[in-house]
């Protein structure tokens, strides 16, 4: 058993209580490798940012547990090592079992998501509160995340065709029977470097896909049943064009990409949102600069030269999510 404060760690509680106050949103960014939870840290120390670090169910098995304890210490002790102790919290990204959710906290989480938004109510209810009773019975208290509403898309092993919004008339009574720390949503938001089909679009200029807008009055409806309690959205990758260009310019087929407006995900972040998720667009733009090199330098095979500037692009991405789209910059 090991206690996520041994490594240096917080959970949300906390962080999420300032951030509902303060009108902003935590990042939390998805990691499979060093260099991504390189750019991460580097880019939260730089804006002061708190931040979560996020392993889904998929990338926990391709790192390996021990090794991801491992990098979860060690980014605590590199932001200290770049000259400021941000906040940072390891979080299971859509556990699907309460064994796998007991197991990472056993092994140094500091946080874990639950998710049975597939499943029927009682049966979510049910699920949510064991793994709820588990986290925030140990010594060091453990925060849970909850799911209502089913998103669209593919990630990882999540893969749902189709969405269904949360209905805001079952919040309270999910909240209350579980007792979970914070819950997220379906306003719209969807997994994946595609969230929307092209008929459910609008074209814009040069033929830019422009994505229905999200359901905040669902959103306001949730924030009136639940004053102050900390919201989370998922699936809300902005997808860059410019880094889908890239990819496609060098040889990638990326059709009908089209992601979450910035200024969209700027306006929850000032409501009850405390933590937006982001994967795909870290996907894309490590893709966007790795095909890039392979293009430029075809004679390149030191993964360092390649794996670097993607690092890099990160770095630049992730930093600019902190301060204008989040506004999570200087609150750590």
């Amino acid at each position: 058993m090991t206690s996520y404060k041994e490594l240096g760690l917080v959970n949300t509680v906390e962080l999420f209580k300032k951030a509902v106050k303060g009108g902003y949103a935590l990042p939390a960014y998805n990691f499979n490798n060093m260099e991504q939870m390189q750019a991460i840290i580097q880019a939260s120390v730089e804006t002061k940012s708190p931040v979560i670090l996020q392993v889904s169910a998929g990338a926990r098995k391709y790192a390996n547990q021990n090794l991801l304890r491992n990098m979860a210490k060690g980014a605590v002790e590199y932001a200290h090592e770049l000259g400021y102790d941000i906040p940072i919290v390891l979080h299971l990204d859509h556990g699907d079992s309460f064994e796998l959710c007991k197991d990472c906290i056993e092994t140094g989480f500091s946080s874990v998501m639950i998710d049975g938004s597939h499943l029927p109510y009682d049966e979510n209810v049910a699920l949510t509160k064991k793994v709820c009773e588990f986290a925030h019975s140990q010594k060091d208290y453990v925060t849970v995340e909850g799911e209502l509403g089913v998103l669209a898309g593919v990630e990882d092993d999540v893969s749902s065709e189709h969405s269904n919004y949360t209905q805001p008339e079952e919040v309270q009574d999910f909240v209350g029977k579980t007792k979970v720390d914070s819950l997220a949503i379906s306003i719209g938001t969807s997994h994946g470097r595609t969230k929307f089909k092209p008929e459910q679009c609008t074209r814009g200029p040069n033929g830019i896909l422009i994505p229905p807008p999200l359901r905040f009055d669902i959103l306001a409806e949730i924030e009136k049943r639940l004053p102050g309690f900390p919201i989370v959205l998922h699936g809300s990758s902005s997808v860059p064009q410019e880094y889908v260009e890239i990819v496609e310019k060098f040889g990638g087929k990326l059709t009908d990409s089209v992601g979450i407006p910035e200024e969209q995900l700027r306006q929850a972040a000032k409501s009850a949102v405390c933590k937006i998720n982001v994967d795909s667009d870290g996907r894309l733009a490590m893709t966007a600069i790795i095909r890039k090199v392979f293009a430029e330098k075809p004679d390149e095979f030191d993964p360092r030269k390649y794996l670097g500037p993607a690092r890099d692009e990160l770095k630049k991405l992730y930093a600019h999510k902190n301060v204008n789209v989040l506004g999570s910059a200087g609150q750590a």
